[in-house]
């Protein structure tokens, strides 16, 4: 699993990082997680508004920090 967090390392963006760890241990997962800053990479993604979550390439929420909760109902 490849994950991507598109934002400019905001608060926001940090705190669902925070989150995915949680969610990432407590699923017993393992994922590549990568964080995008480049503002002409985010807007390939066709992300306007950050943060951004991406599951192997697939833009799954816009605009919104994931709680724990949300992000593991994305995972599993």
């Amino acid at each position: 699993m490849k994950i991507k967090i598109l934002g400019t390392g905001c608060s926001k963006c940090e705190k669902i990082e925070k989150n995915l760890e949680i969610a990432l241990k407590e699923l017993n997962l393992k994922a590549e997680v990568e964080s995008v800053a480049e503002l002409k990479e985010i807007v390939k993604y066709g992300v306007m508004t950050t943060p951004a979550f991406v599951v192997d390439e697939k833009v799954v929420s816009i605009g919104k920090v994931l709680s724990v909760k949300e992000l593991k109902k994305i995972l599993a």
